[in-house]
């Protein structure tokens, strides 16, 4: 898809129709500039109180039913999806000036699909899956260190199964917003929000 410069746009109307499309462009982009991780992007997550929470993870799959990420379901960001299943996402490519936020609900990715993807790691991130009671208390390094030793002795070869508590989410956008830095702070800023049609598209005011 042929995208117009998105810091000259006029209006609402001569952003690209379709969101996702924008973001597989620009994220194809990104991946040519950016030096490290290009699919890294905060996630927040907010409790039953409503208090939020904020954190690098890393984007594992896009496609048109959302942005797919990975953790452990009984981390802190786990216990706050369960309690409040909505989240946020930013994603910022310095080397392009260009931001992209997404809102919405969250869902589980189905066992398929994420037996799939935890199979394509390495056999150490794979085992650290397993060692890690990740965003609890550690007395000392030694106790995660001695953990991941006995799972690896455990495990000796590669056929590693995912644990039961480790899986993947996907968040639905509900709203997209698109921000390309411009001269003198006057970004360029184009929201779209789902609706029964499909997506409404706005200018924003930097």
């Amino acid at each position: 898809m042929k995208v117009p410069p998105f810091n000259n746009l006029e209006n609402a109307d001569a952003a690209p129709a379709d969101p996702l499309a924008l973001f597989y462009d620009w994220f194809a982009q990104a991946e040519r500039s950016e030096p490290v991780d290009p699919n890294a992007m905060s996630l927040a997550t907010a409790d039953a109180t409503g208090r939020p929470s904020l954190r690098m993870v890393l984007l594992k799959g896009m496609d048109e039913r959302g942005f797919v990420f990975y953790t452990n379901r009984e981390s802190r960001k786990g216990m706050d999806l369960a309690a409040n299943p909505n989240a946020a996402i930013c994603f910022y490519w310095k080397s392009l000036g260009r931001q992209v936020r997404a809102e919405g609900p969250v869902e589980f990715v189905d066992n398929e699909e994420a037996d799939a993807y935890y199979a394509s790691r390495g056999r150490g991130s794979r085992i650290g899956a397993w060692a890690s009671s990740q965003s609890r208390p550690l007395d000392k390094r030694s106790n995660l260190v001695e953990k991941v030793a006995a799972i690896g002795k455990k495990y000796p070869g590669n056929d590693i199964p995912r644990p039961p508590h480790w899986g993947g989410y996907r968040l639905k956008p509900e709203r997209i917003e698109f921000w390309h830095e411009g001269k003198d702070r006057l970004h360029t800023r184009v929201v779209y929000t789902r609706n029964d049609t499909g997506w409404k598209r706005e200018m924003l005011y930097p």
